[in-house]
């Protein structure tokens, strides 16, 4: 299993992120997707889960391009020290939901609001004793951060550029059926991983996002707050008709290809290749989470089991 210190100083963080900037919420998130990980697939080899916790202790020291910059006003090491001793309340948890309901109807950040906050949902569901003010307060300030953003960018090619998703016109051709309900946004997102996970697509947090966007969904709703999840499907139906109006552009920037081995798998934690680059040392973790949030939605074995391979372009 992965040490439950990092869900602890995971929800530290996610607390004091907004002192930094609502994209430093990926420190903690990540914390807490990574203990989590443990939980979900408790039969792992040992060497897995230290790998895992390797990964969370770069994180720890301040390797996270998400990290507070030099002008914040906190450190890396102060988002993660212990937070206030205060009487908890399991009703504050609803506080969290409801400033997530601020910004659940459109695409934030590609997606960041949801994730941060449902993930710290389930954390606070799973372990009551952590829903105090400080926490709780601090998580509500997180959400409010995305407030005004923008759906966030994509990158079009050298002659185009990076545009941000305000300034991107949807058309008919980029539409497709709005989502019927949770399960059938989980097999859409599948079959996105499997049709183009070997692609190289900048924009909008990529697949990574796409996936862990709406796992966040599907966390919301597992642990009591369907409706607010209902009306996140909307949302992420757009930030995926975002994404698919980005190209390939493989023959500019490379390709992608797949790791030889499976993350929950010893030998892929000890290759000593492990990328980093393109913010991969918080979305690898949070994505291996994410997926299996997910994936449990769909009941077709067989899709799961391609989606479950090209994953590994991601990894």
């Amino acid at each position: 299993m992965v040490d439950f210190d990092y869900l602890v100083k995971g929800l530290a963080a996610l607390a004091r992120a907004h002192r930094v900037s609502p994209m430093a919420g990926h420190l903690g998130a990540a914390l807490v997707a990574g203990y989590f990980i443990g939980e979900q697939n408790p039969d792992l080899d040992d060497r897995v889960y230290r790998g895992i916790e390797g990964e969370l202790d770069r994180i720890l020291r301040g390797e996270s391009v998400f990290g507070p910059g030099p002008k914040s006003p906190i450190t890396t090491a102060e988002l993660f020290e212990p937070v206030p001793n205060e009487t908890s309340r399991e009703n504050l948890i609803d506080g969290v939901a409801e400033a997530l309901a601020r910004t659940i109807d459109q695409p934030r950040e590609s997606g960041h609001n949801v994730i941060f906050a449902a993930i710290a949902i389930r954390a606070l569901k799973d372990h009551p004793e952590f829903a105090t003010p400080f926490l709780t307060g601090g998580l509500r300030e997180l959400m409010a951060g995305f407030n005004t953003a923008s759906p966030g960018s994509g990158y079009y090619g050298k002659d185009r550029g990076r545009i941000n998703g305000r300034n991107v016109t949807l058309t008919d051709a980029d539409d497709f059926p709005p989502y019927a309900d949770l399960p059938a946004m989980a097999a859409t997102v599948l079959e996105e991983l499997i049709q183009h996970a070997g692609e190289r697509r900048d924009g909008y947090g990529g697949l990574w996002h796409v996936i862990n966007h709406g796992a966040a969904l599907a966390e919301l709703d597992l642990y009591g707050y369907r409706d607010l999840a209902r009306r996140g499907l909307a949302a992420h139906h757009k930030h995926l008709r975002l994404f698919r109006t980005v190209p390939n552009v493989a023959d500019e920037l490379g390709a992608d290809t797949p790791t030889a081995h499976d993350p929950r798998t010893a030998a892929y934690w000890q290759m000593d290749t492990l990328r980093r680059d393109r913010a991969l040392l918080d979305h690898r973790i949070k994505t291996l989470y994410g997926y299996d949030a997910l994936a449990r939605l769909v009941a077709d074995a067989d899709e799961k089991k391609q989606a479950n391979d090209r994953l590994r372009y991601l990894m």
